[in-house]
């Protein structure tokens, strides 16, 4: 089983990397919000890499940056009627730490929002996941703050729900405001990452 890649970042698409380690190409199947942080084509990268194997496909791997989304996308697949896509579907809404958030509150509209997610399976996402944890002390940290009221949007946040709003599908619009925030950096306003996005979905 592999358990990680460390090579270089040959293509990207929509779903996938292919990632070059010494001269082997491993395609990788990835959420739009790791597609959209990974380092540029030519540059060194790491994936924490999860496993699955199926007649039909043969052996499929999963990437993620880092190993508490991995272990997310663990133990959302554990719970029925999660399968992979829709596990990946849920990290690009909620990375780990809003996830485990999320359960606390039993906002299972949170979860709702990631593509292929109906209200009945986000209401049983958020009651499988509650008081488990997700990932390094997730858990323990978030239980005096779950109950916090939530702060303003984000920049990104604003741009992604801009590019919905416009019609672009909320994976893509994910992973070009993403592209957009590393280009200009966490500072940027969100007019500005609004315009880089619909560039990036030009090219």
């Amino acid at each position: 089983m592999i358990g990680r890649l460390w090579g270089v970042v040959a293509e990207v698409g929509e779903e996938e990397a292919l990632i070059d380690v010494a001269g082997v190409g491993y395609v990788v199947r990835c959420g739009s919000r790791t597609l959209g942080r990974l380092p540029a084509m030519g540059e060194a990268a790491t994936l924490h890499i999860e496993s699955q194997w199926g007649e039909q496909t043969g052996m499929t791997l999963y990437g993620f940056l880092d190993r508490n989304e991995r272990r997310a996308f663990v133990m959302l697949k554990t719970i029925q009627g999660v399968g992979p896509k829709a596990a990946l579907s849920v990290l690009d809404v909620l990375p780990p730490a809003e996830l485990s958030a999320a359960a606390q509150r039993g906002d299972q509209a949170a979860v709702a929002r990631a593509q292929g997610v109906g209200p009945k399976l986000a209401l049983r996402i958020v009651t499988e996941l509650k008081d488990k944890p997700i990932g390094d002390g997730i858990v323990a940290t978030l239980h005096a703050s779950a109950s916090a009221a939530p702060g303003p949007p984000s920049a990104t946040g604003e741009a992604v729900a801009a590019l919905m709003g416009l019609g672009v599908a909320e994976p893509a619009a994910r992973r070009v405001v993403e592209q957009a925030n590393l280009r200009l950096g966490d500072a940027a306003e969100a007019g500005a990452l609004i315009k880089a996005a619909l560039q990036e979905l030009g090219r």
